[in-house]
């Protein structure tokens, strides 16, 4: 299903991966270089109101996620954040964390509130050919990626 905070963060344009009960989608505002939006499809407003598929599967997404992401961009730590102060649906801002400064496509991205809270109000510079490379290859990291139980 979607519902109005998957709209908001792009879809279908910055689609990811579509899983059963998830989608992962490229966030607009790149708060640190790789950062994500995991959404559940489901319409639930609570985390507790999810599925019982839909929280199964989640482990899955989250190991997949992690995996690719470290693959592309060799993070130093990664943080999940579930918000939902402004769009409702449950969700979580992934953001890949970064101890430097890192160079995607010609451009600096820096993690301005390293080693503490991300800044989500951060946005890195870039152009729409930034955004269609960082679409493409997550997207091929995660169409050749295997699902495995365990991050590597």
């Amino acid at each position: 299903m979607v519902h109005a905070t998957i709209l908001k963060f792009g879809y279908p344009q910055s689609l990811v991966r579509s899983y059963d009960h998830w989608m992962v989608q490229l966030r607009p505002k790149q708060a640190t270089l790789g950062a994500l939006v995991v959404i559940a499809k489901e319409e639930a407003t609570a985390f507790s109101a999810l599925s019982q598929a839909a929280a199964a599967e989640f482990h899955q997404v989250v190991c997949d996620v992690e995996q690719v992401l470290g693959q592309v961009f060799d993070y130093q730590k990664i943080n999940w954040l579930m918000l939902m102060m402004v769009d409702p649906h449950v969700h979580f801002h992934v953001l890949p964390r970064y101890d430097g400064p890192r160079s995607w496509g010609g451009h600096g991205f820096t993690d301005p509130g390293w080693p503490g809270l991300p800044d989500l109000s951060h946005d890195q510079p870039g152009d729409g050919a930034i955004h269609h490379s960082l679409m493409a290859a997550l997207c091929a990291a995660f169409s050749g990626h295997q699902a495995s139980d365990a991050p590597s």
